[in-house]
């Protein structure tokens, strides 16, 4: 019989970390995070990590295990977490991997195309184009080097503009001609849960969390990062907005509103992604109950 891993996935501030944590609890078992933000160990406050007495109550793999300073990409992800499942499934007949990335939850329940290793000077000559030109060339770029993707992917998401640069450059081909789209088999089965919860509900706990973070210190957190604001991993809703306010370009009030509408405007894109895979079911963040007894009828028959 195989194991299950039970994918909790869902918006931002939607609640699926303390709904996680209460799930692990009850099959005592650990949680594996599929939350890119949550990888790295200088930014914590604005990524809603889990507490410290939370991660003592239930063991965390992948939060703070990778440095800003360090590359790291989907496909690492992929090999690295296959690897841990794996090796924790000999101890435990359920797992959990809760995130909001649908990138690397995708990695998880399909794989990813295999790339050859990219020379770092390409990375790094994209970075220097996107801060210097903008992200206007970037996209340009893509447009003349592979039309196919360019009108496929989320043309605001710089990182995943970059990587399929980076394949063209060094390839000399086309991004979308290595993605064969081929899933790959896997040693567990997956039951996919998608915690979402009324619009309203949901953008009023989005903004309730971001004046949370900024009561927490994560103005102060930010300022800790602003000389390594050029990193890929700090391009992101939370630090962008206040390196802007840092530098600036926009008064505090400005920059947390920006926060809290940026942070909006990623949920609804998380849950078009979720709701285009056509395979999770949907709970509300309160349902922990309910999803139990769910989980408990699908567990008998896998």
């Amino acid at each position: 019989m195989k194991k299950n891993l039970i994918i909790i996935a869902g918006p931002t501030a939607v609640g699926k970390t303390a709904l996680s944590i209460e799930l692990a609890k009850f099959y005592n078992c650990p949680i594996i995070s599929a939350d890119s933000r949550q990888f790295y160990k200088e930014m914590s406050i604005g990524t809603a990590k889990p507490t410290k007495e939370e991660m003592q109550d239930v063991p965390h793999y992948f939060i703070d295990n990778i440095s800003i300073h360090d590359t790291y990409n989907v496909g690492q992800f992929e090999r690295e977490a296959i690897e841990c499942i794996d090796t924790l499934f000999k101890e435990h007949e359920q797992l959990i991997l809760v995130g909001g990335s649908g990138l690397y939850i995708n990695a998880i329940l399909n794989g990813v195309d295999e790339f050859e290793e990219i020379p770092s000077h390409i990375r790094e000559q994209l970075i220097k184009d996107y801060e210097e030109k903008g992200l206007t060339y970037l996209q340009e770029e893509l447009k003349q080097k592979d039309e196919v993707y360019y009108n496929q992917v989320d043309l605001n998401n710089p990182q995943r503009i970059m990587r399929a640069l980076e394949v063209c450059i060094h390839t000399q081909k086309p991004y979308s001609s290595f993605r064969t789209k081929e899933k790959k088999q896997r040693s567990f089965d997956t039951i996919n849960i998608l915690i979402n919860t009324d619009r309203e509900v949901l953008y009023n706990r989005i903004n309730k969390r971001v004046d949370m973070m900024m009561q927490n210190g994560l103005l102060e957190e930010v300022k800790s990062l602003y000389p390594h604001k050029h990193l890929n991993a700090l391009n992101t809703v939370g630090y962008k907005e206040l390196f802007d306010f840092i530098e600036n370009k926009c008064s505090l009030e400005e920059a947390v509103n920006l926060i809290k509408q940026n942070s909006r405007r990623y949920a609804k894109r998380q849950l078009t992604w979720f709701n285009h895979q056509g395979d999770f079911e949907t709970f509300e963040p309160t349902d922990l109950e309910k999803l139990k007894a769910y989980l408990d009828i699908v567990t008998q028959f896998s």
